[in-house]
């Protein structure tokens, strides 16, 4: 594979930084206290195109190639982790309906998600079930010619605000999911305060009520809800959260230049001792290294390579891990600063530890790579 960006794929990079630069860096840190990003922001990411960009130009998408949108993911993620996860959870949603949606499904959601006239979300987590997706509670009941729903989801990221959710749900013992609109009755939504990081991601807590949703509303078949629809969402959702770590990591490796530069002790500036540019040596190696696995991640899923299913995780892993690792190490090279939200770097640690957690765990990331790496021999 080549490593280096195309012609198109530069000046698409350059693009996204002058549109982050403008439009998202400077009101991050108002957001994260706020604990919601502005409308506004979110008007501008529809008219840029930038939600739902990976959708098929014949509904109305940007059909972008995945490293573009890697490098889009990424350039977000560096100005604030919360905006990133829109583009995360929306575009799983849209990747759901797109791979597994029938072609009625197709035709009356695609279009408004890759417009971004409506803002999709994944109900997936539950109060008591987590990583082990297989045990939802929440329980779809057929009755005539549509489904029951009755439940309860937690962590919804943008649940505040989305119009159209894929639900996972029990049917008939089997996990199914289904397409249920913001307006079902029977559907009340709480919002989420108080999180470690991605603060603005405007979490929410979903109780649902004997929601009626159509039975042509089911995505696939009853018991395709695992292996099908969420196994493509989730992998899509992982390979978005893999960049956008690259994009904290970045976010907190520049951080950490431009202070060691300014900052002084002893009469010289933090970066001329030699433990401080061994930390940032340290960090500039891991930050490269993790974008490297997400574009060998991105060319295998343009490709079609079924082995690109596990180089995402792999990406995910690695990255989530760097955006961690170097994101404490600014802290520390900001010292007392750096615990301080005077400074940016104390936002990026918070977020970076998301990431070890959402679509997939660190822990379960390390179980599912190393049985891939076994299977595969």
């Amino acid at each position: 594979m080549k490593l280096e960006l195309t012609a198109e794929q530069r000046a698409a990079r350059a693009e996204f930084r002058d549109f982050v630069a403008r439009e998202i860096t400077p009101f991050a840190a108002q957001w994260d206290r706020e604990e919601a990003i502005s409308l506004e922001v979110i008007g501008k990411l529809r008219e840029r195109g930038y939600l739902g960009s990976t959708v098929p130009r014949e509904y109305g998408g940007g059909g972008r190639d995945l490293i573009t949108y890697g490098l889009l993911t990424e350039e977000i993620g560096k100005g604030c982790s919360s905006v990133r996860s829109l583009l995360t959870v929306h575009d799983m949603t849209s990747y759901g309906i797109q791979r597994w949606g029938n072609k009625e499904h197709k035709e009356r959601y695609l279009p408004r998600l890759a417009t971004g006239e409506i803002i999709g979300a994944f109900a997936l987590t539950e109060p008591n079930v987590g990583s082990n997706a297989k045990a939802v509670e929440t329980q779809a009941v057929a009755d005539g010619d549509s489904y029951l729903l009755t439940g309860v989801k937690k962590w919804t990221t943008y649940g505040q605000i989305a119009d159209l959710f894929i639900v996972l749900a029990q049917c008939e013992g089997k996990p199914t999911t289904s397409l249920m609109d913001r307006d079902t009755p029977g559907l009340t939504i709480t919002p989420m305060k108080g999180l470690l990081g991605t603060r603005a991601s405007m979490l929410a807590e979903m109780k649902l009520e004997e929601c009626r949703v159509p039975a042509t509303n089911l995505v696939g078949r009853i018991g395709f809800g695992m292996s099908h629809i969420l196994s493509a969402a989730l992998e899509q959702g992982r390979y978005s959260v893999a960049w956008g770590s690259v994009g904290i990591a970045q976010a907190a490796l520049e951080a950490a230049m431009k202070y060691s530069q300014e900052r002084q002790q002893f009469g010289v500036p933090i970066g001329e001792h030699q433990l401080v540019r061994a930390m940032l040596s340290d960090m500039i190696t891991e930050v490269r290294a993790a974008r490297l696995l997400c574009l060998r991640s991105g060319y295998l899923r343009d490709q079609g390579d079924p082995g690109a299913l596990a180089e995402t995780m792999l990406a995910k892993y690695h990255a989530s891990k760097t955006a961690m690792r170097v994101a404490e190490s600014a802290v520390q090279i900001h010292g007392g600063n750096g615990v301080s939200d005077d400074y940016p770097v104390a936002r990026y640690f918070r977020d970076a530890k998301v990431m070890e957690i959402i679509e997939g765990s660190t822990q379960i990331q390390q179980i599912a790579i190393a049985r891939a790496e076994l299977e595969a021999r």
